[in-house]
């Protein structure tokens, strides 16, 4: 009896490893398969997939990489790259463009409003004004010919001078862009309107801002560094940022920036001392837009870095896929460092030499994840 079941037992092994044989799909990799039968973490993907997705790869190379210190930061004008507009006359003030708005671009010269003070209690100041100015005009004639025959003092003809001048100075400033509706008002820059403070219809008084052009020329960059890199603030050359409505990463050194200067106010409760660049606007940056600042610090040598187009993200852990051959992929886990933005420090899980995919990461990601039936089992 024993002999017979250790003969049935023996018999039904082989016949169990006939059938697993017949299901064989080790690829020699001896562990397990993903979705398309490939060894866990091997990808195939094939040249028109590639062609499709605008696959691009490069080689994995130690290089200069600086010391990154991550700020926050705000866009600001420049100095001197805004130019608050005011009243010239007293008086109701009308736009040109009634629909004038923040954003709308003007041109050095152009007629921005009107100021026009005809329906006031006062009367027009411009009328006034270009009456003094006559008639100190006629005092002033009279004068030069009565200090001639030294009827009047050489003092009394200086004060009347003096009141002659007083009173061209102030007509010929309002006469100059006075016309028959009233006072021009005129854009002193060309640039963009960024605040228009006054509306149409308001009374003004001479001297009152009506809006801000900024010319959008320069720019500056703000960036509040933590207390604690207080000591590395001096290492700084450069600066990264992206805006919080973009994911394109600036660089000044492309923007012509410049470091103007850091660490001059401290204390602040929070405690972050200021570093200030500046630099040439670039299209689609908006003054007062905050931003994400990457500080660039001393350069380190030999650094293994990576765009960030390369790095895929799962649950918190971090992978890029590697070139095993022309249509063949790894999943690879990594471990990453400091981030500038553009490129990040790849700390473990590469070596120099090894091929990684840049550009086309997602599309090998979901290749991985989909499923093909293998020929011969199409039902």
């Amino acid at each position: 009896m024993k002999a017979y079941i250790y003969i049935y037992t023996s018999i039904l092994m082989i016949v169990m490893a006939a059938g697993c044989g017949a299901h064989d799909h080790d690829n020699g990799a001896g562990g397990r398969e993903n979705a398309n039968g490939q060894p866990d973490g091997i990808i195939t993907f094939t040249a028109a997939q590639a062609g499709a997705a605008g696959l691009q790869t490069m080689p994995v190379a130690a290089g200069t990489f600086s010391r990154i210190i991550k700020a926050g930061g705000q866009l600001q004008p420049a100095p001197g790259d805004e130019v608050t507009v005011a009243a010239t006359a007293e008086g109701i003030l009308s736009f040109i463009h009634p629909s004038m708005s923040d954003g709308a671009s003007v041109r050095m010269g152009e007629s921005l409003a009107m100021v026009s003070a005809k329906h006031l209690p006062d009367g027009d100041p411009v009328t006034k004004t270009k009456m003094a100015y006559e008639t100190a005009l006629k005092d002033f004639q009279r004068a030069e010919e009565l200090v001639k025959d030294r009827i009047i003092s050489a003092k009394e003809f200086e004060q009347t001078r003096l009141r002659y001048e007083t009173a061209k100075t102030a007509y010929e400033a309002q006469a100059d862009n006075y016309t028959a509706s009233g006072v021009k008002i005129t854009a002193p820059v060309s640039g963009f309107v960024k605040k228009r403070y006054a509306r149409q219809g308001d009374y003004v008084a001479v001297g009152q801002p009506i809006a801000v052009i900024s010319q959008n020329k320069r720019l500056q960059l703000r960036a509040e560094a933590p207390e604690r890199y207080f000591q590395d603030l001096p290492g700084i050359h450069s600066a990264n940022f992206k805006t919080a409505y973009s994911d394109t990463v600036y660089q000044l050194s492309a923007l012509n920036g410049r470091l103007r200067s850091f660490g001059k106010v401290s204390g602040e409760p929070a405690f972050y001392v200021p570093v200030v660049f500046e630099f040439d606007y670039a299209g689609n940056l908006l003054p007062g837009a905050f931003a994400e600042v990457y500080l660039l610090a001393a350069p380190q040598d030999n650094v293994l870095s990576l765009p960030m187009s390369a790095i895929t993200e799962e649950q918190g852990s971090y992978f890029v896929y590697r070139q095993l051959s022309g249509e063949t992929f790894r999943k690879q886990a990594v471990t990453l460092g400091a981030s500038d933005g553009e490129r990040v420090q790849a700390l473990s899980g590469l070596k120099a030499g090894d091929v990684v995919v840049t550009r086309g990461a997602y599309q090998v990601k979901l290749a991985a994840a989909t499923p093909q039936l293998p020929a011969g089992h199409s039902h």
